[in-house]
């Protein structure tokens, strides 16, 4: 694995101190604890199939949603919380916080929340302002990672992505992998396998709640 992909893996310790009161790993003293996520969803080629493979295992995950997905998928929507999993933010339309407005990147939250309703937000591709992030710690909760599957990458394959988690999943981390149309055939592929890894590796999957 070359540099920069090692640094997409697994954001460098330079990255996560620009955003100091943001979550990048939750550890529980005494115990190995590992945090699954899925960003971009609901949308109807990944989320259900991911659902199912989750409950085979009796594994809960975080779904951080697109409140457009989650506004056009109301089923999915009730489904992944019926289910007894959690959910956060992820925006209305996926925007980059850097490639917009401060006005524009707040109104976008806070249009998804009259969706989704949560106190966990995770920005797109994990960018945004300084700016941006200060005000949205005041409200929320902005869950970000320790370890990228890259599960969403044209040329990966399954195998890739499993070996992503073995290679670099570690006690406290918050693990990304995507319910989106993009990534649904590597995913689903992948995640039988990787959570099969994590258990056997003694590693207890739990949902992020809130306070995190």
């Amino acid at each position: 694995m070359n540099l920069f992909k090692r640094l997409v893996v697994q954001p460098p310790m330079l990255y996560r101190l620009l955003f100091p009161e943001a979550i990048w790993r939750i550890q529980v003293a005494g115990r190995k604890v590992a945090y699954l996520t899925f960003d971009d969803g609901p949308v109807p080629e990944a989320t259900p199939r991911i659902l199912e493979i989750l409950e085979h295992y009796g594994v809960k995950a975080t779904f951080f949603m697109v409140g457009d997905n989650a506004r056009r998928y109301p089923e999915l929507y009730r489904q992944v919380v019926n289910a007894g999993h959690t959910i956060g933010n992820h925006t209305m339309h996926h925007m980059r916080g850097r490639k917009t407005s401060f006005r524009r990147y707040i109104r976008d939250i806070l249009e998804a929340q009259e969706v989704i309703n949560s106190a966990l937000f995770r920005p797109p591709h994990g960018l945004l302002s300084f700016r941006q992030g200060h005000t949205i710690q005041k409200h929320l909760n902005m869950i970000m990672y320790d370890v990228v599957t890259r599960d969403y990458a044209r040329l990966i394959t399954p195998e890739e992505v499993v070996n992503n988690v073995k290679r670099f999943a570690r006690s406290g981390s918050i693990i990304v992998f995507h319910d989106s149309e993009k990534s649904a055939k590597t995913t689903i592929a992948a995640l039988p396998d990787a959570i099969e890894w994590l258990l056997e590796n003694g590693f207890e999957l739990r949902a992020i709640t809130t306070p995190a």
